[in-house]
């Protein structure tokens, strides 16, 4: 129990140490500056930017449908919209922990199979993980700051795990309809059936559309608040392309980003000849808006969810 809540606590006590290393690292006339540079912004578009963030999660409750259809599940549309902020709400207290929330969610007021939905859901995340890869490629591509590290696979080790995956499959299947066995393989079935309902979605080319509107919608959210400020409304698609790449990954690192994706950011534009206060302060109202925006409307999802279900069985 104590290694688990470990686990748990290390990305949030690393975010807040990164604050503190911001504010350490900056002097009383640095701090000032950037709360300036924060007063200052034009803030219609950081509600631009808000509202960019809203369509790219009610993109992803509308997709999702796609992936339950297979199964045999027809999602009502509220509660997907809902289970989804829920979800990231979750995941700004406790990493990954609002994946599990959203399928336990779904499983309530919907009677969905927890590890079927979960299993949709791990197919999202293995997507957005494929969008995020080539977003990287395309930022180390065009980037002229940056470089493509080199690197090799083993093919012998590959070969050999795939071996040794598959050995273990057909051994586990073999033995899992026996005995103690039976729930874990209902589970992992349910699972498996989740997480390859994408190959048998019957309207594909609306599902494409989706996934590249949420991605498109998460870097236009992004864009669009270069133009608060005067010191980066000139700047190029690069120097945001890359930067909103590098906030992506930091947002992995802590507690729905707190503290790694300003430092993300501020890293990146300072590199454009954009002061290291003005680019601290972007990623701050970047990180701030979307954050703010997810815990109201995840909040009020979690109060609506149980009223609007009330008549459900």
């Amino acid at each position: 129990m104590k290694k688990n809540s470990l686990k748990k606590i290390i990305p949030l006590l690393f975010g807040l140490f990164l604050v503190y290393y911001s504010f350490k690292n900056t002097s009383l006339e640095n701090r000032l500056d950037i709360l300036s540079s924060i007063f200052k912004a034009d803030y219609k578009f950081v509600l631009l930017s808000i509202f960019f963030g809203i369509l790219s999660h009610l993109s992803r409750a509308f997709r999702w449908k796609y992936l339950l259809k297979p199964l045999g599940y027809k999602i009502n549309g509220l509660n997907s919209v809902m289970s989804v902020f829920c979800c990231f709400l979750s995941n700004l207290g406790m990493p990954r922990s609002g994946e599990v929330l959203r399928a336990s969610i779904i499983h309530y007021y919907e009677k969905i199979p927890f590890e079927k939905s979960f299993g949709t859901i791990v197919t999202e995340r293995i997507i957005d993980v494929i969008i995020l890869s080539i977003y990287i490629f395309i930022g180390i591509t065009i980037s002229s700051k940056l470089e493509m590290p080199e690197f090799s696979i083993n093919i012998n080790l590959l070969f050999f795990s795939l071996i040794f995956i598959l050995i273990s499959f057909f051994f586990f299947k073999s033995f899992s309809k026996k005995g103690m066995f039976n729930k874990i393989y209902v589970f992992v079935d349910g699972l498996k059936k989740g997480v390859f309902s994408v190959s048998k979605i019957e309207n594909k080319s609306l599902f494409f559309t989706h996934t590249v509107f949420i991605w498109g919608s998460y870097f236009f959210m992004f864009y669009i608040v270069k133009f608060s400020m005067p010191e980066t409304y000139s700047l190029g698609t690069e120097p945001l392309f890359i930067a909103f790449v590098a906030g992506a990954i930091a947002m992995s690192l802590t507690n729905g980003g707190i503290g790694s994706y300003p430092l993300a950011i501020a890293a990146v534009l300072n590199q454009y000849e954009i002061s290291y206060e003005v680019s601290l302060a972007f990623g701050w109202i970047v990180w701030t808006s979307q954050t703010l925006m997810i815990v109201v409307l995840g909040s009020l999802s979690f109060v609506f969810l149980p009223i609007l279900n009330k008549n459900s069985d």
